[in-house]
């Protein structure tokens, strides 16, 4: 009953319910917040999660970039001020987002679960009601120009909405901004989970914005194939560049888009340049060899390592590593010095192996997120390669296949998405579907009938 209520919502909304779930103050811990997250994800939502978060004005802020639906306290301490929050949350979102009090007191999973599933009726109403939205496009335009940061985010959102009438209006805010873009440089970071690259972004973007450059941040998280919600906690994981006025980090769930990047990706990106930000940086889902979506929209590609390679490499020479621009061994700090110059040596012959002579052979670096040894080695490794293929003309090539490849992005969801709204398709699915569940009929059979479908005028 609850994900039916939720998809419903979707229905009427364009996009999940999202909300940001949060613990505030010195010695606030955020082990009930985690669970209360996860149960929320469970049920369907989007979740974003902050439990480091030190005063009101942090907070809203954080709900407004991620334009979230509701924010849910669930604890603080005497030094964070819950009036104060509410009256700025009031003043700074006019009402949009709304504060969620009723805060589960007991701290089992299954407690937590049915209290949400209790609340879940009532909050999406309020949620409906307090989803404020514009049709002039000119709002967005300018907001974006002016760099404001709370358009900004309700841009992206635009992009990501289902509904046909937010995606003919992100089309033309798009297609405006598009001639206007294309100066900055775009990275895309990947890595398997655990490799640090929240906190790796983290250090780099504050060193960049040191050396006066403006950071946009597309962070992708996985997004769960049974309930289709998402747990975002990029910025529990970046708190200091979170804060900086010239950084804007955006986390967007995966969704069903394979390739370690959301669906609008590249439109997010168009619209943090738009917005000034001259350096943007795509943190991928980190699978490891589905990463090829991501590659092709950046101008370098930065594969981010652990130490205690080995065997690894042979799971990944025909993988993530051919799309390499450059590797980094992150964590190479106290005792993992030794074994991340090991694993440098190691992906060094493996790239020897598979990667044939071009302008650019991929260097493999070692760099410490935690010390920021490194980081600047990273940067200039970067800005390098961007000379070398500059000079040679070999940016420009990329960024026009760039545009291709965004083409037929384009073409292929618009394939998909015709070829479910189909009428013959959606006569005969539930009927073909069940034959092949109850293994009366071929998988092989079952799809050439449903193309037949689709094509049949």
């Amino acid at each position: 009953m609850k994900i039916k209520k939720i998809e419903k919502f979707i229905k009427n909304q364009g996009r999940r319910p999202r909300v940001l779930v949060s613990c505030a103050g010195k010695i606030a811990k955020g082990d009930r917040a985690g669970l209360i997250a996860s149960c929320l994800s469970d049920t369907g939502f989007d979740v974003d999660m902050d439990f480091g978060v030190k005063s009101p004005e942090d907070l809203v802020r954080l709900g407004l970039e991620n334009n979230v639906h509701g924010i849910m306290l669930v604890d603080y301490d005497k030094d964070f001020s819950l009036k104060n929050f509410n009256k700025l949350l009031k003043k700074q979102s006019c009402g949009e987002i709304y504060l969620i009090k009723e805060v589960p007191l007991k701290n089992t999973y299954d407690s937590i679960l049915n209290e949400i599933e209790k609340n879940t009726e009532k909050w999406l109403g309020i949620f409906e009601n307090n989803s404020i939205g514009t049709n002039d496009v000119s709002y967005y335009i300018k907001g974006i120009y002016d760099k404001d940061r709370k358009i900004i985010a309700k841009t992206i959102t635009l992009l990501e909405s289902s509904l046909k009438k937010d995606q003919e209006k992100a089309k033309a805010i798009v297609d405006e901004l598009l001639p206007k873009t294309g100066k900055a440089m775009r990275i895309g970071i990947s890595g398997v989970p655990g490799v640090g690259k929240s906190t790796f972004i983290e250090s780099f973007g504050i060193r960049l914005i040191k050396k006066d450059h403006r950071i946009g941040v597309v962070a992708i998280d996985p997004t769960s194939s049974r309930t289709g919600g998402s747990l975002m906690g990029d910025k529990t994981r970046m708190q200091r560049l979170c804060r900086q006025s010239h950084a804007f980090i955006r986390p967007s769930p995966a969704g069903e888009v394979l390739g370690g990047v959301a669906g609008k990706t590249r439109e997010a990106m168009v619209i943090l340049e738009a917005a000034g930000f001259d350096i943007i940086i795509v943190e991928t889902v980190g699978v490891g060899q589905s990463e090829t979506a991501a590659a092709s929209m950046v101008d370098f590609f930065l594969v981010l390592m652990l130490a205690g390679a080995g065997d690894e490499i042979q799971g990944m020479k025909k993988g993530i590593l051919e799309l390499a621009d450059a590797i980094a061994i992150n964590k190479a700090d106290g005792d993992n010095i030794a074994k991340a110059n090991k694993a440098r040596q190691d992906y060094e012959a493996a790239l020897h192996l598979i990667c044939s002579a071009s302008v650019w052979h991929p260097p493999v670096l070692t760099c410490s997120a935690l010390t920021n040894e490194g980081i600047d080695k990273v940067w200039d490794t970067i800005s390098e390669h961007r000379k070398k293929l500059e000079a040679v003309g070999e940016l420009a090539r990329k960024r026009k296949q760039q545009l291709i490849d965004w083409m037929w992005d384009i073409v292929n969801q618009g394939i998909n998405e015709k070829f479910y709204q189909n009428r013959n398709v959606q006569k005969m699915l539930p009927e073909i579907s069940a034959l092949v569940k109850e293994g009366k009929a071929e998988p092989t059979w079952a799809a050439g009938e449903l193309l037949k479908a689709y094509i049949k005028r």
